[in-house]
């Protein structure tokens, strides 16, 4: 799909940007991206931090929930 622009058509989309963005918001953009990219990682290091290991996780006890083949059916009451 995008293999088929051209370096003119980038160019027109990159001039677009920076028409409808101006040249002061593109930085700031590009920084919250930045932050935001910044916390994601800090909190997936967290998260890989606090797993538990398996010897715990194969400790606990996992409940059986009620399907739908457990409950029984109700028969339906024809009015006449």
């Amino acid at each position: 799909m995008f293999g088929r622009l051209g370096w003119m058509e980038i160019l027109i989309i990159v001039l677009l940007v920076f028409i409808l963005f101006g040249h002061n918001k593109i930085p700031q953009m590009m920084k919250n991206l930045a932050d935001g990219l910044n916390v994601f990682k800090k909190e997936l290091k967290t998260t890989q931090q606090n797993v538990p290991s398996n010897k715990s996780v194969a400790k606990r006890t996992v409940r059986k929930t009620k399907t739908n083949a457990d409950t029984p059916k109700k028969k339906s009451v024809k009015k006449k």
